[in-house]
């Protein structure tokens, strides 16, 4: 399976959700933001290296921390340096050997966005509850859409209380896709400061249930 994970600007918690998704499935993260990695760090080469033929995948692919991750680099140097087109051969050849990738593709609509999402199968579409987010969501979507990316799911993040069923599925119906929402938590912040899924550090929040509930919506829905 090869899903990116995809929305239409930052601050949404798309990469939260990507590595998240990443713990409950199994697989390998890849930091596909060649320009803003924001996903951990990790010893030895990134996906810069790879992208400019320096490093292959496998040797890239990190299982040192809790989510296997194939990491991206941080320089401008690394950045300009890396050829975006090979991106789509990388993520084969990572799905060959882990059987499960899952793309933190960039935010906005960058060509970089597009290149993530021909890498995939199908994509993720994550998004916040206010009216902003869901119309930068929608112009995500298109490209999506324009690229011939199934959607898998929409991710309506960070929600504080919840949704009522008719917001729900106007939601989906502008979005086109069913919809699971991730609540807004302490757990999930304490995780991000340590690095960690938010299972690693709460096996019964809230979050921890939601994100196992997508996960298993996913392989449903991608297999």
């Amino acid at each position: 399976m090869k899903l990116a994970v995809t929305g239409g600007k930052g601050g949404v918690g798309k990469s939260t959700v990507a590595y998240n998704l990443g713990a409950e499935l199994d697989g390998v993260v890849v930091d596909g933001d060649l320009g803003m990695a924001d996903l951990p760090t990790r010893r030895g080469p990134d996906l810069h290296d790879v992208l400019a033929g320096r490093a292959t995948p496998a040797e890239a692919v990190s299982e040192a921390g809790p989510v296997a991750l194939l990491p991206c680099g941080r320089s401008l140097a690394g950045s300009r340096g890396a050829d975006p087109t090979a991106l789509v051969e990388t993520i084969d050849a990572v799905e060959r050997q882990y059987g499960t990738v899952i793309i933190d593709a960039p935010a906005g609509l960058r060509c970089d966005v597009g290149v993530a999402l021909l890498a995939a199968q199908a994509c993720l579409l994550v998004t916040r509850p206010t009216r902003p987010a869901v119309a930068d969501a929608l112009r995500a979507r298109e490209l999506a859409r324009a690229v011939e990316t199934p959607l898998a799911q929409v991710v309506l993040n960070r929600v504080d209380g919840a949704f009522s069923e008719r917001r729900l599925d106007r939601l989906a119906g502008t979005l086109e896709g069913p919809v699971t929402q991730i609540p807004d938590s302490v757990a999930v912040r304490r995780a991000q400061r340590a690095g960690l899924p938010v299972r690693a550090v709460e096996t019964a929040a809230e979050a921890t249930e939601a994100f196992a509930t997508l996960a298993k919506q996913v392989q449903t829905g991608v297999g």
